[in-house]
């Protein structure tokens, strides 16, 4: 079983829930554990947060959100066009969940099983990608076989 979709957004506030909403819906409908559905939609609403406040540039005023259920995994990503993290060369890590800044990067790293914080080759914009083994209702419609 493989579900892909993927959605380009305005930066405004708005597009947050509808990315979440879409993302719980189709994990709800394919059978997703519910807590597993729960931390990647929070994920979720971090990393396009985070695009919606930080990730406006001179050439998009959009973000795009892609989403892969395959087979046992998820893998989500959020790009924006703003001017990405300003050390490419070493991804941001948060080790503190009070740090003023970097919340949701910390939320993330502690929701998802694996995470990848960096930039866009070339056109600039940062990437938030982020992996997470599903678990399966025993009811699931669609689990992975």
């Amino acid at each position: 079983m493989s579900i892909w979709w993927s959605l380009h957004l305005r930066r405004d506030a708005a597009s947050v829930p509808l990315a979440r909403r879409l993302l719980l819906g189709t994990m709800e409908t394919a059978g997703v554990d519910p807590d597993v559905c729960y931390d990647l939609s929070v994920a979720l609403t971090e990393a396009c947060a985070n695009a919606v406040e930080h990730g406006g540039g001179t050439t998009s005023e959009a973000f795009r959100v892609t989403a892969y259920l395959d087979g046992e995994k998820c893998r989500i990503e959020v790009t924006d066009s703003g001017p990405g993290f300003a050390h490419a060369e070493r991804a941001p890590r948060v080790s503190a969940a009070d740090a003023e800044q970097g919340r949701g990067l910390f939320l993330i790293q502690q929701l998802a099983d694996h995470v990848h914080i960096g930039n866009k080759p070339g056109l600039g914009g940062a990437v938030v990608s982020f992996d997470k083994i599903l678990k399966w209702r025993e009811d699931a419609p669609l689990v992975a076989v």
